[in-house]
């Protein structure tokens, strides 16, 4: 049989297939247009976002009050275990030589309690309807998220333990108090910038935040990590509010961005190049 002997007897049988209704026609092959499926979740109730207005005013840009900062370092002893209290004393002599350690300083996040105990940067707190946000400028990128709408905290198997771990709130009065478990057993608890030690897990965190006065906010935090801690760590933070409007936005910095130089390569793209400390 040749060739297009067998090609018309193929065509043949395709058009009665087809006169039979056996196979679909083109127009019904088509591809339907493809739908997205429906968003799942409901946001909130407008009575919910008006209640925000009865919160305490937290709006504007905070600050930490470093001075505090180092007057608790000097005056309030962190309860370390033996083995961790001389891994501290190491540390701290190896900050005296120049020669810090610490998480911070290889662009790690500061995590919790870090990031309200040592922050040197702006912070700025966000009020939505079930959640406060926290956001840190700079400091590797610092971002908190407490759950006001009265969840629980989820079971060990349905999450992953973060640097700043999972956080829920709840309102007493004015103060709004914080707990917060499954914080990456990497996250430190931190003397300084160059001194800090990894919690080693289990570490447990509550807050009692609130106003001292209508410009400082104060953290009253008691910190449970067993693998380094003999007992619970006390201890308060202090923020400032420095302004808020256009001129007060916090902004984007990468970290370590100071170890790099914009330049433009070969193919006229602009490129990042490591600093080296011999071209310095």
């Amino acid at each position: 049989m040749s060739l297009l002997r067998a090609a018309n007897l193929v065509v043949g049988v395709l058009m009665v297939v087809l006169a039979m209704g056996v196979l679909p026609s083109v127009a019904q092959v088509t591809r339907p247009e493809v739908q997205a499926p429906p968003p799942t979740g409901s946001g909130p109730a407008p009575e919910e976002w008006a209640a925000l207005a009865d919160l305490p005013d937290w709006t504007g840009i905070w600050v930490n009050d470093w001075v505090d900062q180092i007057r608790q370092t000097d005056l309030n002893d962190v309860p370390w275990n033996e083995e961790t209290s001389a891994e501290v004393d190491r540390q701290i002599e190896f900050e005296n030589q120049g020669r810090p350690s610490g998480a911070h300083n290889t662009c790690i996040p500061w995590g919790m309690p870090g990031f309200m105990m040592h922050t040197h940067n702006a912070v700025e707190f966000l009020f939505t309807p079930g959640r406060i946000t926290i956001l840190g400028e700079l400091d590797g990128n610092n971002l908190r998220r407490v759950y006001t709408d009265g969840r629980s905290h989820p079971g060990p198997l349905d999450i992953d333990p973060t640097m700043h771990g999972h956080s829920i709130g709840h309102w007493e009065g004015n103060t709004l108090v914080v707990d917060t478990v499954y914080i990456k057993p990497e996250a430190e608890i931190a003397l300084s910038e160059g001194v800090g030690v990894s919690n080693g897990g289990d570490m447990h965190i509550v807050e009692r935040v609130h106003l001292l006065s209508p410009n400082i906010l104060a953290f009253d935090m008691e910190i449970d990590a067993p693998h380094i801690l003999t007992e619970t760590y006390k201890t308060r933070r202090m923020f400032f509010r420095r302004g808020w409007g256009p001129e007060w936005d916090i902004v984007e910095s990468i970290c370590l961005e100071g170890n790099f130089v914009d330049q433009i390569d070969g193919d006229g793209y602009a490129i990042f190049v490591p600093i080296h400390p011999d071209d310095q």
